[in-house]
């Protein structure tokens, strides 16, 4: 499981146009990681919405937010431009970034055992090692508490 202190694994991932966005990119940059369950559901709207919202304070820190899911590059077109989303999100249909960075797990929901995305963020420091997680977060104040803490 990562931790803060460690690496942050390295990953190349399509972004919602297309091009191959890699998290060496952003060196120099503190990197925000938000691993979300599903583009267009309630909460992880809420949560886009939120980031977005707190987008300009982001980057008056010197930080990039990436929003991660299993969605398409599709889908993550549709959700952007429903919600003006200023963001970068990236697509992980193999499920490969989700599991290396320990975000696939059980989860429980109406009695019902499944696998999924559990929402986690990790905070990259400029160098690339985890400086924050946060897991299983709130969709509404994850933001807020991911700026406080840059």
């Amino acid at each position: 499981m990562l931790e803060t202190g460690m690496k942050a694994p390295e990953f190349t991932l399509p972004d919602k146009d297309g091009r191959m966005v890699s998290l060496s990119d952003f060196i120099g940059k503190k990197v925000v990681l938000y691993f979300y369950p599903k583009d267009n559901t309630p909460g992880c709207t809420r949560q886009a919405c939120a980031f977005a919202a707190s987008y300009e304070g982001f980057r008056s820190k010197n930080a990039v937010v990436i929003g991660i899911s299993r969605d398409s590059v599709a889908s993550h077109v549709k959700f952007a431009e429903k919600y003006n989303l200023p963001f970068i999100l990236l697509s992980d249909t193999e499920l490969n970034v989700i599991k290396e960075y320990g975000v696939w797990q059980e989860k429980k929901l109406y009695g019902k055992v499944s696998m999924g995305v559990v929402r986690t963020t990790f905070v990259v420091d400029e160098k690339g090692n985890i400086t924050r997680v946060m897991r299983n977060v709130k969709p509404d104040t994850n933001a807020a508490q991911v700026l406080e803490a840059l």
